[in-house]
């Protein structure tokens, strides 16, 4: 079969539902040190994706359904002017119908398309390797370009020539689609203050947490009456005196970035601290974060409260940029967020956790506290780590952190066949604007419940 000669505009009907798009070129005049990466943008009619999830690129080499996936790079060898390829597979029967169209992208990196030569597009059969299509791209300061796009037509499928560069690289292109793009994730996020309960008396029975005496004196003030409003959420729920290891883990999912760059999940993680204080013996807690993979933070011990924030709550989601060296401001210690990704694999880090709690068994039982702004879809496999984590002495309690879709985490709580409810669930509007009162009665109103009857189930001791 002959491969077809793709004009700009040009377009011809897909006869095969597996298809490959290779991206190929080789470095310009003197070898220049110019590389370039595929990447792929799932839209509905309207044009845009329907979340960061519809981006398929390097540190997210594959769609939730499967359908979309980057297969990565292969290089004809290590002398100059050797030939270069990327690819993006697509199946366009498993796509979802909410789908229209597939757009294939790519960025180049260290320099403009202009510097590089032999730059086309190929369609492939991706059963059978067989060509039917290429498209030569001509490019000049472009740093990122839609090469070309699979679009319903008919009741079928057909791939268009495009070649639309952009000189405002991958970012433009991206927000131009609707995704969410944070160039240089800050390394410092400033906690905003949340709506405070009036100043009341600190009780005697409050011990000072080692290390409290080491914080800011504003911090300092803000901790003391926090950890007085868990005392009393604790006695109102009839569990005063408990103890418990904290776990905490934060979606850094792409949805997160506007809450991350406000200085919301800063303040989560500050109020957060307080029930560590009044919980932990030594107010340390264990901490994760999660995307399309899961990452263990440093132990947060409470007097280095305000650097573990600036150096470890910040904006991971899409990291498009420096991918080959550390972004600036990246310092030792420090999560590498650009392998955390933008999806959301909630179940990962469940199990991360639970086999961290294995490994490392305490006395008291573990009380996780699991902040997310949704897109659940995994139910079934997170289903299948919540259930078997029931004889597990781990309470899970859930925030959601905004209106989007929670999934499965929402219904756990009516879902039979568990010996003990082991999971908490709600979800706020805004919770910048929750006053810690109602934040701590939330958070500690179903884990005394679970505590006795974890005892009375055997689980605890």
């Amino acid at each position: 079969m002959t491969s077809k000669a793709l004009s700009k505009g040009a377009n011809l009907p897909v006869g095969t539902s597996a298809v490959r798009v290779v991206l190929s070129w080789t470095s310009g005049p003197g070898g220049a040190a110019v590389d370039a990466d595929a990447s792929a943008l799932l839209l509905t009619p309207a044009g845009r994706v329907r979340d960061d999830g519809d981006f398929v690129f390097y540190n997210q080499p594959e769609h939730r359904s499967g359908a979309v996936r980057h297969v990565g790079k292969r290089r004809g060898g290590p002398a100059p002017g050797a030939a270069v390829t990327d690819t993006v597979e697509v199946d366009l029967g498993r796509l979802e119908q909410a789908i229209e169209r597939v757009v294939v992208c790519a960025s180049a990196d260290g320099g403009s398309f202009g510097a590089m030569s032999g730059l086309v597009l190929r369609l492939q059969d991706a059963a059978t390797g067989t060509e039917a299509a290429h498209f030569e791209i001509t490019a000049t300061t472009e740093t990122a370009l839609v090469g070309g796009e699979f679009y319903r037509r008919g009741g079928g499928w057909r791939f268009r020539a495009v070649g639309q560069g952009y000189a405002s690289g991958l970012a433009g292109l991206a927000t131009d689609f609707g995704i969410t793009v944070d160039e240089e994730p800050p390394s410092a996020v400033a906690p905003t203050a949340a709506t405070q309960p009036p100043p009341s008396p600190v009780s005697p029975a409050l011990r000072l947490t080692k290390g409290e005496e080491h914080l800011p004196i504003d911090m300092r003030k803000r901790l003391s009456l926090r950890k007085e409003q868990v005392a009393v959420s604790l006695r109102k729920h009839g569990a005063a005196g408990a103890t418990a290891r904290i776990v905490l883990v934060l979606d850094a999912s792409g949805s997160m970035t506007g809450l991350y760059a406000k200085g919301v999940v800063g303040d989560v993680v500050e109020r957060i601290a307080a029930v560590a204080a009044q919980l932990d013996e030594d107010g340390t807690l264990q901490a994760w974060t999660f995307a399309s993979n899961p990452a263990r933070l440093p132990d947060l011990s409470l007097g280095e409260l305000p650097e573990w924030t600036a150096l470890h709550v910040r904006v991971g989601a899409l990291s498009l940029f420096g991918r080959k060296k550390p972004p600036r401001g990246h310092k030792p210690g420090q999560v590498d967020m650009r392998q955390v990704g933008i999806g959301n694999e909630e179940q990962k880090v469940i199990a991360d956790v639970r086999a961290y709690v294995r490994a490392n068994p305490v006395p008291e039982p573990t009380f996780v506290l699991f902040f997310s702004d949704g897109g659940v879809y995994r139910n079934n496999e997170i289903e299948q780590e919540l259930r078997a984590a029931v004889e597990e002495p781990l309470f899970w309690q859930f925030v959601g952190m905004g209106q989007a879709n929670y999934g499965i985490l929402e219904r756990f709580d009516t879902m039979p066949g568990r010996r003990v409810d082991n999971v908490g669930f709600f979800a706020v509007d805004d919770i910048a604007k929750l006053s810690d009162e109602e934040l701590y009665d939330r958070l500690l109103t179903e884990f005394p419940s679970w505590l006795k009857a974890a005892r009375a189930a055997g689980i605890l001791r």
